[in-house]
Formats: structure tokens, C-alpha cells, sequence
């Protein structure tokens, strides 16, 4: 992936010394935090880059090495995107865009085949959908239902991988699937799978350019305008939702009460145990004012932790730790996901998972009990 600057590097954000007027600190924070968003969005762009080219590459010459290529390019534009989450919740650009990048769970039968049934989805309904462009996939995204997903990163997942029905790993779609003569629609599957990764770059490119510095007119641009104790509560409120119903709630706890595969965030790559802990590390990132580019390049800059600690320094540092200990806990997940939350409870796969359950609620109740310290007006 391209990075902005040259590889291991540090690169400060702003002064290394820490203000003493506190307004001032606030509007170093909120500086910075902007600066750790465009770098992230970013690498995730150059990572959907990459996957759109590796795609391009596999249908081309679609064979297994071909086709493990683009696997491999989607894992790891799934690690700066997923530190990007922690930017969401509160009507930023990603916020316009989002149901086309990471919507899920899917009906990926509204995609293409699935078993028991061979002529399913758009690809397979020539007499319905004529031609499978970029606009016909973003026109029928989350249209007639939130689980009627077409675009982004799952729909891509799906056609890389299929169904998984494989309880040692992913799901195991052939190549063959995209050689004509050797499959049904395979024209139309490489028009879909082709359009929908570079459908995926155009929407990122969106976030990006709103992201950007010294652009009149961007949400950049009226984030940085805004009152200090506004831009933070936007702040607080994107990782609190992020710790607590997002991760806590719907990525953890519906998987772990139904076992059902098809609640996992990344059901048919068996990417979700990263998937986890890159959305964890995305909330540190904001909390500490730092950021590990995909190139090595360390960005580092003043984080919210510091305007806390300022008022509250042991609350500060308890949350400190309850990001470590999430952090932890998620790096600690056994994959696959998708047989850790199966079992008796004292299963060792369903503790780990309840272990990074509580973990994040007890981050989230802290956050919100940060928000009153600081006077914010927090509503999650």
C-alpha cells in the first residue's frame, strides 16, 4: 500500500509540548484526531486499491493463486479500514457512504448462488438485470431490507469466498466459478465481482477528499470550525458506540447468544477474529492520539486521553487500561469465529468471546462516565 510519507517513521502532529490553556489543548486534539482520520482513511483507500487491482489481476487469469491474491488483498485492506470504524456515529462522511462500504450481515443469495439454490441473485437473472454494472449494485444496495446488501466489502468477501461450509476455515469457491464453460453466468460473475471492487475505491475516495487538509468546504474543514466541547463529543460518542452497542452488542453478543455463523461480522472469510481486534485497536488509537500506518509509519499526536486527564487523571488511566485489557482480549479470540461461539459456556472459545464482551461494555460505561467529566453531552 502507498503511504503518505516515508516508511518507519514517526511524524508528530503537532507540538510535543502539551498545552496548559485547556481550550488550546482541546483544539490540538481535535486537530490531530482529524489528521489520524484522513491517514487511516487513507490507507484504507490505497487498501481497496489494491484489492481492486488484485481482483482485476485474478479475472484476468483466474486461477487458485490468482484467486488466493485477491483473498489475501481483502484481509489486508480489512485492517486499516477496520481502524477506521472508530470515525463513525455521530453523521461524519463516512456516515453517507457507509451502507456501500461494510454493511452486513448479507442474504447473499441476492448476490448469487447459494446451496440449494443454483439459479439465485442478480447474476444468475440476466432476464431481470441485463447488464451488471457499478450502478445497478449500488442502486440495489439495503433496498427492500438492511440485510439486501450488494456493494462492499461482504459482497466482495462473498464472491471471493462463497458459503462457508468448511468447519476447519473459509468458505471454498473455485476459480471455476469465473471460467466460461465452467460455470453458469461466469461473464456476469466477473462483471459483478469486477464492478463491486471498484465501486468499493469510488466510495472510500469520497471519505477521503472529505477528510483532506486545506480544502475549503469539506467536513474537515467544518469539524476543525467547530466548538472545541462539539468536535469532542463527536469524538467520544464515535468510540463509545463503537465499545459498546456496536462491537459489545451486535458483532459479539447476537453471534454469541444465536451460534449462528451467519451473525459474524466476516462470515465467509473467517476474517472476523481481525476484523475484532482492528476495531479495537481504531477506538485506542483515538483515545491515545496515535496511529500505526499501514506503511510502519507511526503518526503521533495529542489524544483525548490528555483533556481527560486533565480533569479526571484516574479515570483517565482506568480507561488507559480497559483499552489494553480490550484490546487483549480480542487479540486473545481463537479463530474461527465462527466455532468459538459454539458450545457450552465454559467452552474455551465462548470465554474468550464473553471475555471481550465485558471487556467492552465496561470500556463503554466508562466512556460515557468520561463524557460527564468533561461536560459533554453525550446521547448513546
Amino acid at each position: 500500500m502507498r503511504g503518505l510519507l516515508p516508511a518507519i517513521s514517526l511524524v508528530l502532529l503537532t507540538s510535543q509540548t502539551t498545552p496548559n490553556d485547556l481550550t488550546t489543548l482541546k483544539r490540538s486534539i481535535v486537530a490531530d484526531y482529524a489528521t489520524l482520520a484522513y491517514a487511516s482513511y487513507r490507507d484504507a483507500l490505497d487498501g481497496a486499491r489494491s484489492l481492486a487491482e488484485c481482483v482485476d489481476g485474478f479475472l484476468a487469469a483466474p486461477g487458485d493463486d490468482s484467486l488466493n491474491h485477491a483473498r489475501q488483498a481483502w484481509i489486508d485492506a480489512r485492517v486499516p479500514y477496520a481502524q477506521t470504524e472508530t470515525y463513525r456515529f455521530y453523521d461524519g462522511p463516512i456516515d453517507a457512504v457507509e451502507g456501500l462500504i461494510n454493511s452486513w450481515p448479507i442474504d447473499e443469495n441476492l448476490i448469487d448462488y447459494v446451496q440449494g439454490e443454483p439459479g439465485a441473485g442478480v447474476i444468475n437473472h440476466p432476464d431481470l438485470y441485463p447488464h451488471v454494472t457499478a450502478d445497478l449494485i449500488a442502486s440495489l444496495n439495503e433496498k427492500g431490507g438492511e440485510k439486501n446488501i450488494t456493494a462492499g466489502f461482504h459482497a466482495i468477501e462473498f464472491l471471493l469466498w462463497g458459503q462457508d461450509f468448511n468447519d476447519a476455515g473459509p468458505g471454498q469457491r473455485s476459480y471455476r466459478d469465473y471460467v466460461d464453460g465452467q460455470a453458469p453466468n461466469a461473464d456476469r460473475r466477473r462483471d459483478y465481482l469486477r464492478a463491486a471492487a471498484h465501486l468499493l475505491v469510488e466510495d472510500l475516495q469520497t471519505v477521503v477528499k472529505e477528510w483532506a487538509p486545506d480544502r475549503p468546504g469539506t467536513y474537515r474543514a467544518r469539524f476543525l470550525a467547530m466548538p472545541p466541547d462539539e468536535a469532542l463529543t463527536a469524538i467520544f460518542k464515535g468510540i463509545g458506540i463503537l465499545s459498546g452497542s456496536e462491537l459489545a452488542g451486535e458483532r459479539l453478543t447476537v453471534p454469541y447468544e444465536t451460534k449462528d455463523q451467519e451473525d459474524e461480522h466476516s462470515c465467509f472469510s473467517d476474517n472476523t477474529h481481525r476484523d475484532l481486534l482492528y476495531d479495537a485497536v481504531g477506538i485506542q488509537n483515538v483515545y491515545l492520539g496515535r496511529y500505526v500506518r499501514a506503511s510502519g509509519e507511526r503518526v503521533e499526536g495529542h489524544g483525548v486521553r490528555e483533556v481527560l486527564a486533565r480533569v479526571n487523571p484516574a479515570l483517565a488511566a482506568k480507561l488507559a487500561e480497559q483499552m489494553d485489557a480490550s484490546v487483549a482480549a480480542a487479540r486473545a479470540l481463537p479463530p474461527p469465529f465462527d466455532r468459538a461461539i459454539l458450545g457450552i459456556d465454559t467452552a474455551p472459545g465462548r470465554v474468550a468471546v464473553k471475555r471481550l464482551i465485558t471487556a467492552l461494555r465496561a470500556q463503554a460505561d466508562t466512556i460515557a462516565e468520561a463524557g460527564v467529566a468533561l461536560g459533554l453531552k453525550l446521547n448513546f
